[in-house]
């Protein structure tokens, strides 16, 4: 039977009586033909152990991120296993693969809460809250910096869209957690910042005033250094100037630029945790507990 993959290293420790059963690169020809693999796998996700030291045989749990950002679990051979002779991204991902696993989030409507009786409470019975569908930015009021104080987040017209598929996959998991209005997109400043006196960044909590920016070299390995790091310090500078703090997730090999920044391994549910742990060092621990969603484990009027 299957392990999880702490299990199985344990296992693997007390068989072979060493500290590191396998190296890494041992399994690296091994999992060679399997490249939409290599990219599914994720490190920070299972005991932070490469793919190169699991065998492809081995009978073990992992856990994979399709390109889409769907997150699974499956063994080695599972996955080495997945129809599609095309072997695309979407081939190797059972939800994508599988339409009826699809959630259509556009169609699901509001719905208040059952009553207690109806969600279970005293059997036990978790109670999962269809999410609610996002709105357009063409549904949002479009606001001018004119219009606003310094230091208060609007909608803004002028923000780019954001660009990023990590960009839009940190958004999605960092609302699945917190309650808040991730809708706007600019804060007014003081100081105009290349001609405008709003500046856009990729994420945006007013309740907690409260920027977030997730940094990466890009494809050409150019974003977020030299000049462009000096601009990031420069717009860090004006948000402080209205009361904002500033907390840059940076993905490795970028180092941290102030005081509330995260170097983290990539895009994670580990990542998102630690930002929101560094929000409560930053506002407070019980004012960003009140914004915390219930998790779908947490079982209705009770503890998890």
């Amino acid at each position: 039977m299957p392990r999880s993959v702490e299990q199985w290293w344990r296992h693997r420790q007390y068989v072979t009586g060493t500290p590191v059963p396998s190296p890494v690169g041992r399994f690296r020809d091994a999992w060679a033909p399997f490249t939409v693999l290599v990219e599914q796998f994720r490190p920070e996700r299972n005991h932070d152990l490469v793919l190169s030291q699991i065998p492809p045989a081995a009978d073990v749990y992992l856990v994979w991120v399709c390109s889409v950002g769907h997150e699974f679990v499956a063994t080695p051979t599972e996955q080495r296993a997945r129809p599609g002779r095309s072997r695309s991204s979407r081939s190797w991902c059972p939800v994508c693969s599988t339409p009826s696993l699809l959630p259509a989030v556009s169609k699901w409507p509001r719905v208040s809460p059952p009553p207690a009786s109806e969600a279970g409470e005293g059997r036990g019975m978790p109670f999962r809250r269809p999410p609610e569908p996002q709105r357009s930015r063409s549904h949002l009021e479009t606001r001018s910096a004119d219009s606003v104080r310094p230091g208060e987040a609007f909608y803004s017209d002028r923000a780019p869209r954001a660009t990023s598929a990590l960009e839009g996959r940190f958004r999605a998991l960092l609302g699945e957690r917190l309650d808040v209005d991730l809708s706007t997109t600019a804060v007014r400043v003081r100081t105009p910042f290349f001609g405008h006196q709003e500046v856009w960044p990729d994420i945006i909590v007013p309740e907690f005033a409260v920027a977030i920016e997730l940094d990466t070299v890009g494809r050409n390995g150019d974003e977020h250094v030299g000049r462009r790091e000096r601009t990031d310090r420069r717009k860090d500078h004006l948000l402080a100037e209205v009361g904002w703090h500033v907390v840059r997730v940076r993905v490795r090999p970028l180092r941290a630029l102030g005081p509330h920044d995260l170097v983290v391994a990539g895009v994670s549910h580990s990542a998102v945790e630690q930002l929101i742990d560094r929000i409560g060092e930053i506002r407070g621990d019980l004012l960003v507990a009140a914004y915390r969603r219930r998790s779908p484990l947490q079982r209705v009027g009770g503890a998890p």
